[in-house]
This record gives C-alpha cells, structure tokens and sequence, in this order.
C-alpha cells in the first residue's frame, strides 16, 4: 500500500524540460501508488532534454486548456529553461499553476520550474529556492530566495537542480500525503 495510493499528481512541462526533472519525480510518486498525468500546452509529445541535449519524447496525456486543477491532488513542475520559458507565456499554464496555489493544493517545483510561479504571482511572502539565475526574479515579485537543498513553504516544494532530486522527491511525497494546504491558499489571496 502506497502512500499517496487514490491520489492524481499532475505534471506541467513542456519541450525543453529536464528530462531528470519530469522523470524522477514522477516514478517516486508513482511508487508510492499515485497516478500521473503529463498536461503540456497541447496534445502529442514533448522533447525532454539533458541540459543542452535532446533526451526522449514524452507522451502528453492532456492539454492544459482541457485540464481541471480541481482533478488533481498535487502538481510538479520540472525545470529546463526553454520549458518554463514556454509555459510562463501561455495563460492557460499559468493560470492553471494559479489555481493549485488559489485552492491550497500542494505544489512542487524544481530548478527553473518556479518561473512559472512567478509568472502567476503566487510566490509573495513565500520562501523558496531554485537555479540561481532566477534569485532576482523571485526576489522582485516578493519571494524569499534561499541557497538549500530543498525549501518546503505552506506546501510548495523547491529545488536548485538534479543533484537535489531525492531530497526533492522525498518532500514532494510527504507534501502531497498532507493534502490541502490553508496556509497556502491564505497566502495567494492574500497577496492578489
């Protein structure tokens, strides 16, 4: 019996994500007995990567304009830096992570995942970490950066990179066994 057995962890990616960052996380939820679904910004397959080199293709179970966040009792969302890149400009992705955040449901995000966070405006007066380059970006828009292995907030999970994925994968589960986070939910309409 798994611990997250009956439970639906979305992840959110598009080409260009890490390859380590979409596949390792899910396998270790998928351990522990949730189901999985990749949601991209459309249908067909996405071109996962490893850092500057074309990894495996990915089959998209949903797109995002088709998909409920209410369906889902967690979200990931995996670096790269092209794959954040593409969904912080799509509203849809956006405001999909938006609701994850509006409704206090866990939230896991890793590397340069969290620029779609900031694109949703979900990390004011939260603290967490990711790659360094994005240290200013979720300093402007009100978050607190720190250097760490892994940083867990009112129930969103943070990682630098792949050297942190056990860490990561270890949080990410404990998280989403919790559940509904009120502090997170406080949080987001506290700060639109």
């Amino acid at each position: 019996m798994g611990k997250l057995d009956g439970k639906r962890i979305a992840f959110l990616a598009t080409d260009g994500v890490e390859q380590v960052e979409l596949t390792e996380p899910r396998k270790a939820v998928e351990q522990e007995g949730a189901e999985t679904e990749l949601i991209s910004l459309e249908q067909g397959q996405i071109q996962g990567f490893e850092h500057l080199d074309k990894g495996d293709r990915f089959d998209v179970d949903r797109a995002v304009k088709d998909a409920d966040p209410s369906d889902y009792d967690g979200l990931v969302l995996p670096g790269g830096v092209a794959n954040p890149d593409f969904l912080r400009t799509d509203e849809d992705a956006v405001e999909f992570v938006r609701a994850f955040f509006e409704a206090g449901t866990p939230v896991g995000a890793i590397c340069h995942g969290p620029w779609t966070l900031v694109e949703a405006d979900v990390v004011r007066e939260l603290t967490l970490t990711s790659w360094p380059s994005l240290k200013t970006d979720i300093r402007n828009a009100g978050g607190n950066w720190v250097d760490e292995e892994v940083v867990v907030d009112k129930g969103l999970t943070t990682s630098r990179k792949p050297d942190d994925i056990p860490a990561f994968n270890d949080k990410i589960v404990e998280e989403f066994c919790e559940g509904r986070h009120e502090q997170l939910a406080a949080a987001t309409s506290e700060a639109s």
